[in-house]
């Protein structure tokens, strides 16, 4: 799964691997899709998620350790088909726990809010990916970006666990869009570049900025009179 681009010869070799892991990397995000839309129908019909409200620390402590154990899984393994199996998985599991947004949303009548949400979201991912793909500049210079954004990020959330400030919260959204959209451009220019040579490693990033990119302009859409639309 992880080809060594040092041992091939020609710059048309190396073009190919870059072309094959930048496909693998998109058919496997779009059948990531599959598992999300299916977890996510579960979580909206099927779970009660009436005890996130009621320990909101301890629920976020429990998905942190979730979503970084099976990401730590996913990296570990991603040379091999349990890598694979795994990052389905985590997809299934992220789009459960897309339930208690979606509830919100659908119970406030903004159906419509979440499809613009969705519609956003795509038009984000398509625009990076033809800017990443095509753009002459090397983007790793966001590598250090990436790196402080996650850390502040990560302060944010944990800060406001306790401070549940509505104004920070929109802001940690904001951040989050912003970040996530810098990330998928970093992962895709990175592909083309022959940076990142593992399709399994490059799906899992895009997919999380992906999924980010949607929470967040759900929440701020819903925040700015998106919960007060009727269908």
């Amino acid at each position: 799964m992880q080809p060594d681009l040092q041992v091939l010869r020609g710059t048309s070799d190396i073009a190919q691997v870059q072309h094959r892991v930048l496909r693998n990397t998109y058919l496997l995000l779009a059948l990531s899709l599959i598992p999300t839309v299916l977890g996510a129908f579960v979580g909206v019909y099927f779970i009660n998620f009436a005890f996130m409200a009621q320990s909101p620390i301890l629920s976020m402590v429990l998905f942190m350790a979730v979503f970084y154990g099976l990401m730590f899984m996913i990296e570990k393994n991603k040379d091999s088909s349990l890598g694979v199996g795994l990052l389905l998985l985590f997809t299934l599991l992220m789009g459960v726990m897309l339930g208690p947004i979606l509830q919100f949303a659908t119970g406030q009548g903004a159906h419509k809010i979440v499809a613009l949400a969705a519609g956003g979201t795509a038009a984000i991912f398509f625009g990076l990916a033809a800017i990443g793909s095509v753009a002459k500049r090397d983007f790793s210079f966001l590598a250090n970006f990436l790196m402080v954004g996650f850390f502040v990020l990560l302060i944010g959330i944990v800060a406001n666990m306790f401070l549940q400030m509505p104004g920070i919260a929109l802001a940690i959204s904001a951040a989050f869009i912003l970040f996530s959209s810098a990330a998928i451009l970093f992962t895709i220019n990175q592909i083309v570049r022959g940076g990142e040579t593992n399709y399994v490693s490059a799906t899992l990033t895009l997919y999380v900025g992906i999924y980010n990119i949607f929470v967040n302009l759900l929440q701020l859409l819903l925040a700015f009179g998106g919960g007060s639309q009727r269908d």
